[in-house]
């Protein structure tokens, strides 16, 4: 399974978000076929921007809760003072791949970030 991770500023546009999806898949050498689905944190489950996003991907939004959110937060590779305030995790986009992923992902690499919005992709099992 392969997660991308979404984190954005309020308002932020699916075409920004879009473009953070297509930056990080580009820089891990993968096309949107490879992924499962997109994930997000709670506070962010009703931005417009990211639901767009699914809904032109044709890709289910998982929406992860802070429980999950916090539990994978440890193993993010990012540090963003916004996110650890809104989200209290470094990095919601990494933390909701990771959650989203399973208890054995592993991220990629660290997010991307694209204007207003954020891409990390996490895969599941020992293949990352």
């Amino acid at each position: 399974m392969m997660i991308a991770g979404i984190g954005c500023r309020k308002g932020a546009a699916h075409e920004d978000i879009l473009s953070a999806i297509e930056t990080a898949l580009e820089a891990h050498g993968l096309v949107v076929t490879a992924l499962s689905a997109l994930a997000t944190a709670t506070l962010k489950r009703d931005e417009p921007g990211i639901l767009a996003a699914a809904r032109r991907l044709d890709l289910p939004l998982l929406v992860v809760d802070d429980a999950e959110l916090a539990a994978a937060a440890s193993r993010t590779l990012s540090q963003s003072q916004a996110s650890l305030q809104a989200a209290g995790t470094p990095s919601v986009s990494e933390a909701a791949a990771l959650a989203a992923a399973g208890a054995d992902a592993a991220l990629l690499g660290p997010r991307i970030s694209v204007g207003p919005a954020t891409c990390a992709i996490a895969t599941s099992g020992a293949t990352a």
